[in-house]
């Protein structure tokens, strides 16, 4: 144990004497730790709020009885299966709004509730007798109370009544109200109907469903992964995928310290071996040298990760809500499996980065030389297996394109091509800096293009990291840009009202519309209204469209039949959002029926329209046809057509009159500005994950130039012997540096380009369900441009500068000691 600990005492005096390489070892290790564990951090979070949001009340995970073609079906059938031996407990869902925000409402029967649902159970059962009998309690979430800007206690208003007093129940997930299922159906009108029935787990015999329900309702089993969780897997894979690049990019880092400290450390091992430590010995050292420096470097990049998880929490949280519909806590909670996966992660890595020096060590001979040259030199024959390697994933990328058909095929498409253009850099470099070298003529020229070649398996890794990082930057930063322009198109559309109103309840909207008929201001009501149903076992919108000008000529259709305006208006036809026509695989004249109180609704598809950000399917109909087919909808939203100057004096004529706020009524202005609000707020995560990503490749080209500079010297002093001065190779090697940053981010433009196309092409569509038309940004690519030689000048600036200001005896010194 002695010797292990002087010979570890032995290695770690190199890192005292170099602390600049201590510290580049360290900052890799820790940026590639902190952000792969501060995405995990925010994927965890997210995980924990879904399986909160599918514990409650028997989400997805559990086993449950649903109409076969309508949202809900007769009380009796519960009574009748709970005759026969079903374990079943009823529930109603439906939709609610209280002072213009809309919430879900649960009704249970706590009696039946079956004691495997979660932590639901508990609900309702401390006062069984105040939670069943009038008026009853409504469950609600700390989070929604505190939304809804009401107290414990309260009372609020719906659907023409005065709901329960308002119970906190911490468990419950957010934006969820929860009552007795009887009290439920007097708020929702639906008298002795039911969404679903709960199935619980009991042996006990049971009679056949279709003997007792016939072919009314069907057994949906329990699944492991909530409708959430599967919505939302698209997303959580864009965070990990930026997770693990930027590991990687951080592990070039560590890579390139290593390097250097084993190079330089070659004299030091030799005289360990010739004392006669074994080179079993001296690489369990070497591994416990670097175990213990990545646990250093794994527990402060952890912190770091938490405190990125912390600042990104909000905006993850709010692309979420709004892509989504998921409710995410804003407050992190981590569970102690964090913490030691991001240990062994940090560890690993290290691992990984060092393997090449590792296996360099156990296999050095004990009279072996530093060879610092020949270890920057790249071998030709593996140039050329390298890049026949790139040929491989090329082809592999082209047939996931033509046969793959999943989010999973579209991000390996990506994976590949970006894997296939970091092999085949290095041969791009070559070629280029080979067809500069034929160009020159002077001397000097020659030498420098050459010099440049020599120098590439040196840079390469850093390279690497370079290409990926801009080439997710052109990417990205061209499908926000192609999104953005598309969205700011598609919400001229679907907000053409001047104003919008939402009404706290019919009476109010009815007083509401009489009031504004007498406004001579008011040039058009337009009255909209929303319900909610089933499509192919998933839950669709059906969207109720005035017949009026201001939607036939504003409304984002992307293709229709002729006079599908006209064709609307008897009810018989609808329009279907592109996601759900890309999900159901509708095309224009195909036949859907959509399931009603009053039974089925038989629909011809006449159009297909745009709906950015819906999670849901979405179908748009006539709305005297909506309200016929579905009588319950409330009937509180309007939109209004009103000049310019008078918009702003109504709605301070309808607040004063109607006691509406900012959330009941609300301008076209305004609601555009909160939406792009909320469209930045969306993608600042991919923002800030890109902004990092490219400053940890930058780091990478640092280390890596540093890691040169010192084994350049033999083929520099050389040439200042011959009379170039100092200053005049340090511009040479600044200029290499340059030239060679330049090719790499040329390739990465085109290489983001393609980027942006799979993302715009495969990744949302198979994600989200729609596709953004391509568009490119010079500019954004010309200021990309700039940012990488910006990057690549910061990190030449200090080898430069020490090679600059380098006295003559070091380079001297050179020849003395001749390698």
């Amino acid at each position: 144990m002695k010797r292990v600990l002087w010979i570890l005492a032995v290695l770690l005096s190199h890192w005292r004497r170099h602390p600049m390489q201590l510290a580049t070892l360290l900052i890799g290790l820790i940026s590639a730790t902190a952000l792969w564990s501060g995405v995990q951090a925010l994927n965890q979070q997210a995980r924990n709020a879904y399986d909160r949001a599918a514990a409650t009340f028997g989400g997805s995970r559990t086993a449950m009885l649903v109409g076969q073609d309508a949202a809900t079906f007769p009380q009796k059938l519960f009574v009748d299966l709970r005759r026969a031996g079903w374990p079943v407990s009823p529930m109603l869902e439906g939709s609610i709004q209280i002072d213009g925000r809309g919430v879900r409402l649960l009704g249970i029967e706590p009696v039946t509730l079956p004691s495997e649902v979660g932590n639901a159970p508990a609900v309702g059962r401390g006062d069984l007798l105040a939670f069943v009998t009038p008026p009853g309690e409504m469950l609600v979430a700390p989070e929604t109370l505190r939304d809804l800007g009401l107290k414990e206690g309260a009372r609020p208003e719906a659907n023409g009544m005065t709901l329960p007093p308002l119970r906190v129940q911490g468990e419950l997930t957010p934006g969820v109200l929860v009552v007795d299922i009887g009290i439920a159906q007097q708020i929702l009108k639906l008298p002795g109907q039911v969404s679903r029935l709960l199935v619980g787990k009991s042996k006990a015999p049971r009679a056949a469903l279709e003997s007792v329900a016939g072919e009314k309702l069907r057994l949906v089993e329990p699944n492991a992964e909530s409708d959430l969780e599967r919505l939302t897997d698209s997303f959580h894979l864009n965070l990990t995928a930026f997770g693990l690049l930027s590991f990687f990019v951080g592990l070039f880092i560590v890579n390139s310290a290593i390097g250097l400290a084993f190079e330089q450390r070659l004299p030091m091992l030799r005289t360990l071996r010739a004392c006669g430590v074994s080179a079993r010995l001296l690489n369990t050292v070497l591994v416990l040298e670097l175990v213990s420096l990545a646990l250093v470097a794994g527990l402060i990049g952890l912190v770091c990760g938490y405190f990125i998880a912390a600042a990104l929490l909000p905006d993850v949280a709010a692309s979420l809500r709004g892509l989504y519909g998921a409710q995410i806590p804003g407050q992190l909670s981590l569970k102690p499996v964090w913490w030691l996966a991001g240990i062994a992660i940090s560890i690993l890595g290290a691992l990984a980065a060092a393997a090449a020096s590792l296996t360099k060590a156990i296999r050095m001979p004990v009279l072996t030389t530093a060879q610092p040259q020949a270890w920057q030199q790249a071998q030709r024959r593996w140039l050329m297996f390298q890049s026949a390697a790139a040929l491989a994933v090329f082809a592999v990328a082209a047939g996931l394109i033509r046969f793959g058909d999943s989010l999973i095929a579209g991000f390996a498409v990506l994976a590949a091509l970006m894997l296939g253009a970091a092999l085949i850099l290095p041969m791009v470099l070559q070629i280029a800096l080979a067809f500069g070298q034929r160009s020159a003529r002077k001397p000097v020229g020659i030498w420098f293009w050459a010099d440049s070649r020599q120098q590439l398996s040196g840079l390469s890794l850093a390279l690497m990291a370079l290409l990926l990082a801009l080439a997710v930057n052109v990417g990205v930063g061209t499908m926000v840009g192609s999104f953005n322009r598309t969205f700011l198109v598609w919400l001229d559309g679907r907000l053409a009202s001047d104003v919008y109103i939402n009404a706290a309840s019919d009476a109010q909207a009815t007083e509401i519309k009489a009031w504004l008929r007498q406004r001579r201001e008011v040039e058009a009501i337009l009255p909209g209204g929303r319900a909610d149903s089933q499509l192919g076992g998933a839950p669709i919108e059906v969207l109720g469209l005035p017949d009026h000008a201001t939607y036939r000529d504003n409304w984002p259709l992307l293709e229709s039949a002729a006079n599908a305006w006209v064709r609307l208006r008897p009810g018989d036809t609808c329009f279907v959002s592109e996601q759900l026509a890309r999900r159901m695989k509708l095309a224009v004249g195909d036949h859907i029926e959509v399931p009603a109180p009053g039974g089925n609704w038989p629909l011809e598809i006449v159009g297909i329209y745009a709906d950015y950000g819906n999670p849901k399917g979405q179908i748009a109909v006539n709305y005297a046809a909506l309200t016929r087919r579905f009588p319950q909808t409330p009937l509180t939203r309007m939109g209004l057509r009103v000049a310019p100057d008078n918009i702003a004096p109504l709605i301070a004529a309808l607040q004063q009159q109607f006691g509406l706020d900012d959330r009941n009524v609300a301008d076209q202005a305004t609601m555009k500005t909160e939406s792009k609000r909320i469209f930045n707020r969306t993608f600042s995560v991919t923002s800030a994950l890109n902004a990092f990503t490219l400053g940890v490749a930058g780091i990478a080209l640092l280390t890596s130039l540093l890691t040169l500079a010192n084994s350049r010297l033999p083929q520099l002093a050389p040439l200042w012997a011959i009379g170039l001065t100092r200053r005049r190779l340090a511009a040479l090697e600044l200029l290499k540096t340059m030239a060679v940053a330049l090719i790499t981010a040329l390739f990465a433009l085109p290489l983001g380009l393609l980027v942006a196309w799979c993302l715009l092409a495969i990744v949302n569509v198979k994600a989200f369900g729609w596709r953004l038309p391509f568009h490119v940004f010079p500019l954004q690519l010309i200021e990309l441009l700039a940012v990488a030689l910006l990057a690549a000048l910061c990190a030449a600036a200090l080898p430069v500068a020490r090679l600059a200001r380098m006295q003559p005896a070091s380079l001297i010194r050179i020849f003395v000691n001749e390698r």
